[in-house]
């Protein structure tokens, strides 16, 4: 009954009737040759993707255009991805959230649709960790150390109770220089989780995400 009155559409280029991918873009997308992206802010991160193409304007239009069914493939890449890089590595599955101003004007927040289309792989449910305090700048068209004081001190542990001793799989959209992703690992780890990995759908570098 869904489908019918809203059907579904690959996520990323959008043909009618497909759940997820649809085969032919499955085929050509831009798959990172080392999905496993490991930095001294963040840790380790899975990262199936590029951030160009396609994936770039499938992104896009799932942040900004309301396109909130891409959730649905985009979410299942990342969580492949995550459980071939990560599996063992996490326990419970969350996400780095935007400001509740944000979350208001699009009607959702993508990385919780992504976190939670990936954890459906696991049979579980994401845990709400963060809360973001202010609506920052965005990250777009900032330099790495802009970026970096952009995110400072904006989130906190949301429910420090259920952090202490967790592992925790931390997922966002897009990782360029990793400020965020650093933050929120920061955090997490401060409120006494044992460890954080992350996962992102797709790794931009400066330049292109200086275009959006």
């Amino acid at each position: 009954m869904l489908d019918l009155a809203f059907p579904p559409r690959c996520a990323i280029c959008g043909r009618a009737g497909q759940h997820g991918v649809c085969p032919d873009c499955e085929k050509t997308l831009p798959y990172l040759e080392t999905p496993l992206r490991e930095e001294a802010g963040f840790g380790q991160c899975a990262v199936p993707l590029r951030y160009e193409g396609a994936v770039r304007e499938a992104l896009l239009r799932f942040k900004f255009h309301g396109a909130r069914s891409a959730a649905e493939g985009l979410g299942l890449l990342l969580g492949r991805c995550a459980a071939e890089e990560l599996g063992g590595a996490f326990d419970v599955v969350t996400w780095a959230p935007v400001s509740e101003k944000r979350r208001r004007r699009r009607g959702y927040d993508q990385s919780e649709l992504l976190a939670r289309e990936a954890a459906r792989l696991w049979d579980t449910a994401p845990e709400p960790m963060l809360r973001k305090t202010r609506d920052n700048p965005p990250q777009s068209g900032l330099d790495a150390a802009a970026r970096r004081g952009n995110v400072r001190g904006v989130y906190e542990a949301a429910r420090p109770e259920r952090i202490e001793g967790r592992r925790v799989l931390l997922v966002d959209d897009i990782v360029t220089t990793g400020s965020t992703l650093t933050e929120c690992v920061r955090v997490l780890t401060a409120a006494g989780a044992k460890s954080v990995v992350c996962a992102c759908v797709a790794s931009a570098t400066e330049q292109t995400h200086k275009e959006r």
